[in-house]
């Protein structure tokens, strides 16, 4: 989410971010003096800030850091992450702040454009300046953290970004993978802002979406009343599907009540999902709509662009945004001229009429940068499901499904937290007609009318980035009582997975969750298989493809659609399913269904019979043998420190038994990228996964995709491989006796 106070229109000054960065590789710009003050006023503060924080590393390299305030705390955890990988932090603030392309060259101007449509670093500064002290203070011990870091260790060489400012922290307030500004889709806005429209010619440079992190499909929450646990305890399973490496693992205390564990998005200051000592909070992405597109009807005028409101023309407001590149040894720089209406800016044309009147597309999302980043670090400080309520009637997050238990018992589910309140006679999905004001936003709903649940009479809560009408089985809220805007997504296997699991689940432990967590049954073959083996017994006795397929639906028909990394039947009906799924994919895009409904709903028999004599063909042309075992094919390598990472057949990886999550696996494991190899290597799915149980004394078993640390030598680049592609966990240390029993290192930055 990308966040601006009020939804105000944004104003960017596109050179300040270059004069901003010239500044940050010289100092302050001032005079040497002045500079070298300034320098030593920085070191003196540095210095006593890092006397009043300990960072004790354990036996796995995972952090834990102790600071006298929470802004102690703060300083020696963006210390910790940037020894662990500066790297990751970097890149997502320069991501955020749209100075990408400074890094990455051409390919990611439009990428730095379209952030910078909402991202005016004289704004957020403005907004730092404004921010309540406790929370300003925060921002300055995370900027003081990473310039203390570059500061003692200049073998770290940054891309861009050689010193941080406190402001900097609003533009990522907040930690899911993929963000509302990634709506707007790259090749339309550089096809609107790319060509000679508006009287300025503009080079046709070449766009790519940013490589950082695929977006996943999945995650899982669990929340497990205390009547249905072992221990008659509350239970949470936080399992995240995310890009590998996407977050690190560690824990935030302070002697101000500061005592939070779990996953923090690289470069942030604050636990996005885990736990503290009396309640855990688990996320999952789509869940109300809280982005809008407005079809504006434009009118060119000689003094520039109009487009009609109620009965009027009301005129475009006009920015100019400077984007700079690299080039070279140097940067380049290209000029935007970029239009807003009301609504916010005009990402694209809906009919390429640029030239003459015609219809442009405005959008609009929430921009709330300060309570954005409140309510991320807030949450972390509630201690019962009053205060944990009290953060969610901040209503800022706008991408997240909220899966929560606590110490006393409770669990509860919120779906979405800012849905904007609209007309439900318009359909929200489209764009809608931005003339008419009926369509605007009407505020936000209040929480107690959203999508909520807490305590349902089933014991127990689950979401899998599908609807909400199946989070308790027969305890779900009802779908007739709700807008259609306040769900986005409708069910899916996993869903299905879950609520198969949890209507008989009862006495479960830590170790019971974590078996229901990586349950493999492949759901969506229940539905896939039955019409491919009516398809080929209606093939004709005579049918030469009849030979061909016997076998393998053979082998089919007897698997009991479980993954397992000696499987066989699994790696034939993936090959299968993922064949039959890029066969539909146009189709369901244009139909605007999701693709494996679409694909379930309109795929024929031809189609069945064709994508597994595909994918007969696919495995023995890369293994030798259709009839080779998945774990042979599946594969978890890591092998350096790169965003995205190279994969070899030649080099040594380890077999991996779960499965993406489309075909309904819980405990996922995929790959986004075109294959250039033989073997598939996985680079999302399960990244940080634990399982929490709450009461006097909090405990947790967990386990991170790899290992803590980003450099290849470090002794923890994949300590944790082996137990990660079996689904093995470690115990979650968390009391500082348990800390100090385990430590490998204790030291101040």
């Amino acid at each position: 989410m990308l966040c601006n106070r009020g939804l105000a229109m944004p104003f960017i000054l596109g050179a300040f971010l270059l004069s901003w960065a010239a500044t940050a590789r010289t100092g302050n710009g001032a005079g040497n003096g002045a500079a070298n003050g300034t320098a030593a006023a920085d070191s003196a503060r540095w210095l006593e800030r890092a006397r009043r924080v300990r960072i004790v590393r354990d036996n796995w390299g995972i952090a834990h850091i102790y600071g006298k305030s929470d802004a102690d705390t703060v300083f020696g955890t963006i210390y910790a992450q940037a020894e662990d990988d500066f790297g990751r932090i970097e890149r997502n603030y320069l991501e955020g702040l749209g100075m990408l392309a400074q890094a990455e060259g051409e390919t990611a101007i439009y990428s730095d454009l379209r952030q910078r449509l909402f991202i005016d670093p004289k704004r957020l500064q403005k907004e730092f300046r404004d921010s309540p002290p406790w929370l300003k203070a925060l921002m300055v011990a995370w900027s003081d953290g990473l310039d203390y870091f570059l500061s003692k260790h200049p073998g770290v060489s940054p891309k861009v970004l050689h010193r941080f400012e406190p402001w900097m922290a609003l533009s990522f307030t907040e930690g899911s993978i993929g963000g509302d500004i990634e709506h707007i889709d790259l090749a339309k806005l550089r096809a609107f802002y790319g060509a000679p429209v508006h009287g300025t010619r503009v080079a046709a440079l070449p766009v790519t979406e940013p490589v950082t992190e695929p977006v996943s499909g999945g995650s899982n929450g669990f929340a497990i009343a205390p009547r249905l646990s072992a221990s008659r305890r509350a239970l949470l399973w936080i399992n995240p599907h995310t890009s590998y490496y996407f977050r690190s693992e560690l824990q935030m205390i302070s002697e101000q009540g500061l005592n939070a564990y779990g996953a923090v998005t690289w470069g942030q200051f604050f636990v996005y999902q885990g736990f503290n000592a009396h309640n855990g909070w688990m996320h999952t992405s789509y869940g109300g709509d809280a982005v809008d597109e407005y079809e504006e009807t434009i009118v060119k005028r000689p003094d520039g662009p109009y487009y009609r409101y109620g009965g009027a023309l009301e005129k475009l407001l006009v920015n100019r945004i400077s984007i700079s590149y690299k080039h070279g040894a140097g940067l380049g720089h290209q000029q935007f001229t970029v239009y807003y209406s009301k609504h916010g800016p005009i990402i694209r044309a809906e009919n390429d009429a640029q030239h003459v009147d015609g219809r442009w597309i405005a959008i609009k999302l929430l921009q709330d940068p300060v309570r954005a980043l409140a309510q991320s670090y807030l949450r972390t400080k509630t201690t019962d499901y009053s205060s944990f309520r009290k953060t969610q009637e901040m209503r800022t997050d706008t991408s997240n499904n909220t899966v929560y238990a606590d110490a006393d018992g409770t669990i509860a589910y919120f779906h979405g937290n800012f849905i904007p309140k609209r007309d439900p006679h318009f359909d929200f999905k489209h764009p809608v007609d931005g003339s008419n004001p009926a369509t605007e936003w009407q505020g936000a709903h209040a929480l107690k009318d959203t999508i909520t649940l807490k305590n349902p009479s089933t014991g127990w809560i689950q979401n899998t980035n599908n609807w909400p009408f199946s989070a308790a089985g027969a305890a779900s809220p009802k779908r007739e009582n709700y807008p259609a805007y306040m769900f986005i997504r409708g069910e899916n296997p996993r869903g299905i997975h879950a609520v198969e699991l949890l209507t008989s689940i009862h006495d479960v432990t830590l170790d019971g969750l974590i078996a229901a967590g990586y349950d493999s049954h492949l759901t969506a073959f229940d539905v896939l298989l039955p019409p491919l083996f009516e398809a080929f017994d209606q093939l004709a006795a005579d049918d030469s493809r009849r030979a061909l397929l016997e076998e393998p639906i053979k082998s089919l028909r007897g698997w009991d659609r479980r993954t397992a990394a000696d499987s066989v039947p699994t790696a034939l009906a993936i090959f299968w399913g993922q064949e039959l799924l890029d066969r539909e994919r146009r189709a369901a895009r244009d139909a605007g269904e999701p693709e494996y409904d679409y694909m379930v709903a309109h795929a024929t028999a031809a189609m069945r019979i064709e994508a597994l004599s595909a994918a007969l063909a696919k495995l023995q042309h890369d293994f030798g043998t259709w009839q080779t075992a998945w774990g042979e094919i599946n594969r978890y390598q890591r092998l350096t420190d790169d965003i995205v990472q190279p994969v070899d057949d030649a080099k040594p990886s380890l077999p991996v038994g779960f499965a993406p999550s489309r075909w309904g696996a819980l405990a996922s494991f995929d790959s986004p990228y075109p294959r250039t190899t033989r073997k598939i290597y996985g680079s999302e799915g399960n990244s940080f996964v634990a399982a929490v149980e709450f009461g006097p004394t909090v405990r947790a078993k967990a386990i991170l995709s790899g290992g803590e640390s980003g450099d290849p030598a470090s002794p923890h680049f994949t300590d944790q491989a082996q137990m990660f592609t079996q689904g093995l966990f470690r115990d979650v240390l968390f009391s500082p006796e348990d800390v100090m029993a385990h430590a490998e290192r204790s030291y101040q930055p």
